[in-house]
């Protein structure tokens, strides 16, 4: 039997496989491919976190954002320098304030 999957995985994952009796078909993908993929990847991983809501799945949302930003070019520096120049010019989320209306004179 033969299970088709055409989606982006972990490294270990053809290794893992292969351990437990069974075989597999891989490719490396072009660097444009890669970053296609890593964006699909994105969405599935925060669907899954929207269905289980559990830390797993927000680890593994966290290690696609590290990719994706690697993939783009930047460091895991670059990409924290950004989230804290963004905190401390507009905060960050810890206060729960959900924006209903906005007011023109």
């Amino acid at each position: 039997m033969v299970k088709t999957y055409n989606k982006l995985v972990r490294d270990r994952i053809p290794e893992i496989i292969k351990s437990s009796g069974k075989s597999c078909t891989t490719v490396t993908l072009s660097a444009e491919d890669y970053l296609r993929m890593i964006d699909a990847k994105l969405d599935e991983e925060l669907a899954e976190y929207h269905k289980d809501q559990n830390i797993e799945e927000l680890a593994d949302l966290l290690e696609v954002i590290r990719a994706a930003a690697i993939a783009r070019g930047y460091t895991l520096d670059d990409l924290e320098r950004v989230r804290a120049e963004k905190a401390a010019k507009r905060g960050g989320f810890a206060k729960r304030i959900l924006l209903k209306e906005v007011y023109e004179d």
